[in-house]
């Protein structure tokens, strides 16, 4: 592809989470095959384009001020994103944006930027890498299966910013995966809106991958990655029944023995305030059988405290599930208002101090069940995908470790590997969140 000075220059700013990523890859994507050029800073640009976010008010406030910065200093700017999705917000802030759009309209922003910025070439004729344009590293990637969520959660505004769920059809993600894959790609990240309800909207219909049928299900999806020979790793599952059917698929080493669940809080009355589902008793259950089927499970949560209303004795049973369910990552955030959620509404809203109490108390309870595992994981032989080397060593995930959430693994002896390679290392230290390991042998 060109680099030519004379090739129309589009500057990108990416904001928010892995479905917001996936957005940017896409539109990446389309810029890079009808021959635009990525610059790498503002006043190198002919136009910039802002995929923002606006889900809570920091998250807003980041993207408010990304616009304000690309205006400032370049002066055509396109927005696009769940901030876009807001209202006109965005116009009210900077009135001087070229176009504004919601989330996942990559058709949208091309139209904005051909408006701008003539396309210089025809898409059918030019080479464009087959998995696209990413902005991860080279060896993992995020799948995105689907758009939107057809929850009603009161204290989440997605549906209104993302819309209902649209499930991709099957052979079409599985066609992506595969790409990926030959691309190098070691590591694939499932993610979604809610994951387990893949397919829930066009009622599991069947499509074909490789020739044979295949139900587009997360199960069924589960398994076909599983054939793929890379690390699969499934975020954003909502807690159905049918999420059962794929903790054999990780005993068996298909995907990995990893499971992102939201629960977002274990008392009855406050799940039921935030429309979720409202047993935790059954949850533990569930929990325990999962263990005893596969008991490499690792288990990724997150919880609200201070949601309103939520008494000392409510919080105290959400600290007593995370304490007997052994939650191996836990995120955690206190309560604040979104705009337009129908949890404002609700009364009692729990005092700021209280709620950063809370939240300490919560984290410090998790630091001592993380530490505590960890600790265990001492003198253990594991696999760690690298992520990055440099002259002190190595930085490395394990399975249990997704990309920038999750904790790492520190090889002291690392210098001589590659990022993207996989390594057998055995573990000699631990904290609350890392490991330290040595190496023991490398792919190459």
């Amino acid at each position: 592809m060109s680099t030519s000075k004379t090739a129309p220059r589009v500057g990108f700013v990416s904001l928010g989470c892995p479905k917001a990523t996936s957005d940017s890859e896409l539109i990446l994507t389309r810029l890079r095959a009808e021959g635009y050029v990525i610059s790498p800073s503002y006043a190198d640009s002919d136009v910039v384009v802002v995929n923002t976010c606006g889900f809570i008010d920091s998250a807003v406030a980041e993207s408010l001020d990304a616009i304000g910065e690309a205006l400032a200093e370049n002066g055509k700017v396109i927005v696009t994103g769940c901030l876009g999705a807001k209202g006109d917000i965005v116009q009210q802030t900077h009135p001087k944006v070229l176009a504004v759009t919601g989330p996942h309209a990559t058709d949208a922003v091309m139209d904005a930027v051909h408006a701008q910025l003539p396309k210089p070439h025809d898409p059918y004729t030019d080479l464009v890498p087959p998995q696209g344009i990413r902005l991860t590293p080279r060896h993992y990637a995020y799948l995105k299966i689907s758009e939107g969520c057809n929850h009603r959660c009161t204290f989440c505004i997605i549906p209104s910013l993302r819309g209902d769920l649209v499930s991709r059809p099957v052979g079409d993600v599985m066609a992506e995966a595969e790409k990926l894959a030959e691309s190098g790609v070691k590591e694939l990240l499932v993610i979604s809106q809610d994951t387990s309800a893949y397919g829930v909207d066009v009622k599991y219909r069947t499509g074909f991958w490789g020739g044979r049928p295949l139900k587009t299900r997360m199960t069924e999806l589960a398994a076909a990655l599983g054939e793929l020979g890379i690390w699969v790793r499934l975020h954003y599952v909502y807690p159905y029944p049918h999420v059962d059917e794929v903790i054999p698929l990780m005993a068996q080493g298909k995907i990995l023995p990893y499971l992102d669940i939201p629960f977002q809080h274990a008392n009855a009355r406050i799940l039921k305030l935030m429309k979720r589902p409202a047993s935790s008793d059954n949850v533990l259950e569930r929990i325990r059988r999962w263990r005893e089927i596969c008991p490499e499970l690792v288990i990724r949560s997150t919880f609200i405290v201070g949601f309103p209303g939520e008494t000392e004795e409510e919080f105290e049973e959400l600290l007593d599930f995370v304490e007997e369910a052994q939650i191996d990552r836990l995120g955690a955030f206190a309560y604040s208002p979104v705009e337009g959620a129908t949890a404002n509404d609700l009364p009692d809203h729990v005092p700021p101090e209280v709620q950063e109490e809370r939240l300490a108390r919560l984290m410090m309870l998790q630091a001592e069940i993380s530490a505590e595992k960890l600790a265990r994981k001492v003198g253990q032989t594991i696999t760690v995908l690298v992520d990055a080397v440099d002259e002190d060593g190595a930085v490395a995930r394990s399975a249990a470790d997704a990309p920038e959430i999750d904790g790492l693994v520190y090889i002291e002896n690392g210098q001589d590997l590659e990022p993207g390679e996989f390594a057998t290392v055995r573990i000699t230290d631990s904290d609350e969140h890392d490991l330290w390991a040595e190496v023991i042998e490398s792919d190459d």
